[in-house]
């Protein structure tokens, strides 16, 4: 029988998984561990800076840009669905928590990692996402339940309603060893250049320290929001 996947990632958009956590990614591979990644929808919806000329082939970039990315990191499994990107709040919820909660079940990962109650950015896709994982692992017995990692930045959000919900980290890694494949990885998404820029501006320090929440056993529960 082989062993546990150790990190899964349940996230919304190609490029979620590169910025705050494929330096830990890479860590587990190289340690020999298995990791893997579901990704809600095709990031359709997004800028195009003169790469594509519709959604439908941002959509298919976005892919190739994924998998060279993924490629890099080492993410042994990925499952890629098509829910609408940036209308998830629009589909039923009960769709998207059974799309983690099978994949909980299936991989039986020692971790799960997604966005936080707030979204990090209240993005209305990432907080989706975050009430679709949450629901998927309050509905697992104990037995089946994996640690449920979110996404922590340092520093509280400057906006008052995302400051409401932020969890601060409790976790720390330091990453260094793999900066030079994870920048490598992040430019692997040409198309979000511009938010590649963003990040590093604001967030410099999270591209050798990756952070996160843990939660405990009994955790709180947020209403769905944004």
């Amino acid at each position: 029988m082989s062993d546990p996947m150790k990190l899964l990632l349940i996230l919304p958009h190609p490029d979620d998984e590169v910025y705050g956590a494929s330096g830990t990614l890479m860590e587990y591979v190289a340690a020999g561990h298995s990791v893997g990644l579901v990704t809600l929808t095709r990031g359709e919806a997004g800028r195009t800076l003169g790469l594509a000329d519709s959604p439908q082939a941002l959509g298919e970039l976005r892919m190739v840009e994924l998998r060279a990315c993924l490629d890099v990191i080492g993410v042994q499994i990925h499952e890629q669905h098509s829910f609408p990107d940036k209308y998830l709040r629009d589909q039923p919820l009960e769709a998207l928590s059974e799309v983690a909660r099978d994949a909980m079940l299936r991989h039986r990962p020692e971790t799960v990692l997604t966005f936080p109650p707030n979204g990090s950015n209240g993005h209305p896709d990432h907080v989706t996402t975050h009430t679709a994982v949450k629901a998927a692992w309050d509905s697992l017995s104990a037995e089946d339940r994996p640690q449920l990692w979110y996404y922590a930045g340092p520093t509280p959000p400057e906006i008052e309603e995302l400051r409401a919900t932020y969890l601060p980290p409790n976790i720390t890694r330091d990453v260094s060893p793999f900066i030079t494949r994870k920048l490598t990885a992040i430019a692997c998404h040409r198309t979000q250049a511009l938010s590649t820029v963003d990040f590093i501006r604001r967030f410099a320090e999270r591209i050798t320290h990756e952070t996160f929440y843990q939660l405990p056993a009994a955790s709180p529960t947020y209403p769905r929001s944004v």
